[in-house]
């Protein structure tokens, strides 16, 4: 069988270096292409992650990875802005294309499944790559129909940037989908400290926290008459792996001894739904 020709967008960040060095170390990937804007550019991908000299530069032109390196998939992890235009570029160029960056704005998505089922080529948009992170989003939007009372809590690094984070986001919008319409409070709350009750995702509170020692980890808390139920996933170290998300990719790519996938075209990693 072939093995997946990876491109990785956002090759020189955390989460790029992550899936650069995962991708080195296995034989059922080869890195053919790394694409960075701004750091690391011209340098070696693999010394940039960690994972010693690989042969695959840094550089800073998609169109022109894609020609050279005939890539079966593009794996972008980098910045939400940049990712609406790398996939652009790839999908014209027929090359599937999985996105674990955040920030997607819901316009810049339907244009992508818009795209997509157009030129029948994949999209996978995964907020998170851990597997038990996606886990964790489905099982909470199947516990939210039997428990509407609900908070989310994400404690990050403290050089996340973005808060709250997109699989908080991702899970709040999932939660409140499947329960419908919030509770009524049980009391007029007073506010003694602004923000003490957390941010507010379509009606399910979020509450972000950032501290040096942390990598990434997620609660979901319910709770109801005499009990409580808590869906957590914790990552302890930087892991990003995208290889149980190409066999999800949908039918454009071929992994898994030639099996195809029956999903939608453009899939969300979360849940069966799409």
């Amino acid at each position: 069988m072939q093995v997946p020709r990876v491109v990785v967008a956002g090759a020189a960040g955390r989460m790029g270096r992550a899936a650069v060095r995962t991708i080195a170390r296995r034989d059922d990937m080869l890195l053919v292409g790394a694409l960075g804007h701004t750091s690391a550019l011209g340098q070696d991908a693999g010394t940039v992650a960690g994972a010693g000299a690989i042969g695959v530069p840094i550089t800073a032109d998609l169109a022109e990875i894609v020609l050279a390196a005939r890539p079966t998939v593009l794996v972008d992890v980098s910045r939400g802005e940049a990712v609406a235009a790398h996939a652009a570029v790839a999908l014209d160029r027929r090359v599937p294309v999985v996105i674990g960056a955040t920030g997607m704005r819901p316009e810049e998505i339907a244009d992508l499944r818009a795209r997509c089922a157009a030129q029948e080529i994949g999209v996978l948009l995964a907020p998170n790559f851990a597997l038990g992170a996606i886990l964790m989003m489905e099982f909470a939007r199947r516990a939210a129909r039997f428990f509407p009372h609900v908070e989310i809590i994400e404690l990050h690094h403290d050089r996340k940037r973005d808060a709250p984070s997109g699989t908080a986001a991702r899970t709040a919008r999932l939660v409140a989908g499947a329960r419908g319409a919030a509770p009524a409070p049980a009391v007029a709350e007073t506010l003694l400290v602004d923000g003490a009750r957390g941010g507010s995702v379509e009606g399910v509170r979020v509450h972000s926290v950032r501290l040096p020692g942390l990598v990434a980890h997620q609660e979901v808390l319910f709770g109801g008459p005499g009990q409580t139920l808590t869906i957590r996933h914790d990552s302890i170290c930087r892991v990003a792996d995208p290889r149980w998300m190409l066999g999800r990719l949908a039918p454009s790519l071929v992994v898994d001894g030639g099996r195809r996938s029956r999903h939608p075209w453009l899939t969300r990693a979360h849940s069966r739904e799409g």
